[in-house]
């Protein structure tokens, strides 16, 4: 027997007859399943210390009730462990903060995705990967996680790709987007500290995030000429670009005596464009904070150097390579501390 949202079917043992149940129903992300059957959804909830019917959000733009067990299921469905559990209710929590907007992140023609961060000791006693290859493929934690926050925004928050999900071509975020940060390797603060949490404590941060370019160089105006492309979101709205370097780069910077908030203060101001660079109609979300008669008023990447994101991820010595990721723009990072089960 198997779980289908709070109700049960009857289906044969066979996974195809699964698989082809779920698919016709537009309950996966097009790719196999785990299948939910009750004993494993029970251990997920188990994990949790909740009871199943608890509520956690409302997600848009179905205005779907994320309880734990719908969560479970979706967790089971992904391949996650139960300990992971902690971690995905945190993330549908921040999800349904109003100010990452996600009724417009799940609605709009856009690619964007929410990109997970995770941070504090958790990362390692769960196996997240903040080393090599990071955001790509390999580890459980980062790939099961959050392919199961895709899975519950397909099927609590019904973002059906063409239905609810209009993004034009989006990316492949919208599969699986979960990072670590690799805090032992960074000469800042790690992201969980920056945003006011200690660094004991353990955290994901949502941000929404519309792809990502790849730098070879990681100096001040190589990141803000990746950044400052004209047709960015983050232009049209004030938005929150991320920078994700990696250690060797990142240390570099610092030896330069540059502190997290200087360097995001430096990229702020070498990433502002006129407004003859656009059309004018493009920039009218901002136009209670800029000059748009003046061709030559100056328009910010983001509304503050604050409002950039760095991050130090990836690999230690193995080559000169950092991620700008330019954000959705009409959304705000949210970051929600979990803790894990004694």
């Amino acid at each position: 027997m198997m779980t289908v949202s709070s109700e049960y079917v009857e289906v044969t043992d066979r996974l195809e007859d699964i698989l082809e149940l779920y698919e016709s129903h537009h309950w996966t992300d097009g790719l196999p399943i785990v299948p939910p059957t009750v004993e494993r959804v029970e251990a997920m909830i188990a994990a949790t210390g909740r009871a199943g019917p608890d509520v956690v959000a409302v997600l848009a733009p179905g205005h779907g009730a994320a309880t734990i067990e719908k969560i479970a299921i979706n967790a089971v469905m992904a391949g996650c462990r139960p300990e992971y559990m902690p971690v995905l209710v945190a993330a549908v929590d921040a999800l349904a903060d109003p100010a990452f907007n996600l009724q417009g992140v799940q609605v709009t023609t856009n690619p964007v995705a929410p990109l997970l961060i995770v941070n504090g000791p958790a990362r390692q006693t769960l196996g997240f990967n903040a080393g090599y290859g990071c955001f790509g493929p390999g580890h459980r934690a980062n790939a099961t996680v959050g392919r199961a926050v895709r899975l519950i925004l397909i099927n609590i928050g019904s973002a059906i790709p063409g239905e609810g999900d209009m993004a034009v071509a989006g990316h492949p975020g919208k599969y699986t987007f979960c990072v670590a940060e690799h805090e032992e390797e960074s000469p800042w603060e790690p992201l969980h500290v920056e945003r006011g949490l200690s660094r004991e404590s353990n955290a994901v941060t949502l941000v929404g995030i519309s792809g990502f370019i790849n730098t070879l160089q990681a100096t001040v105006a190589a990141l803000a000429d990746a950044a400052t492309f004209s047709g960015s979101n983050d232009y049209r709205f004030g938005g929150c670009s991320l920078f994700a370097l990696n250690p060797a780069q990142a240390r570099r910077l610092a030896e330069a005596g540059l502190s997290k908030r200087e360097l995001k203060q430096r990229i702020y101001e070498r990433c502002h464009k006129r407004v003859r660079d656009f059309e004018r109609q493009w920039l009218e979300p901002r136009a209670d904070e800029l000059t748009l008669d003046d061709p030559d008023s100056l328009v910010p990447l983001a509304r503050s150097a604050d409002e950039l994101m760095v991050i130090v991820a990836g690999a230690t010595g193995a080559g000169n390579h950092s991620l700008v990721l330019p954000s959705f723009g009409n959304s705000r990072p949210v970051t929600r501390a979990f803790t894990l089960p004694r």
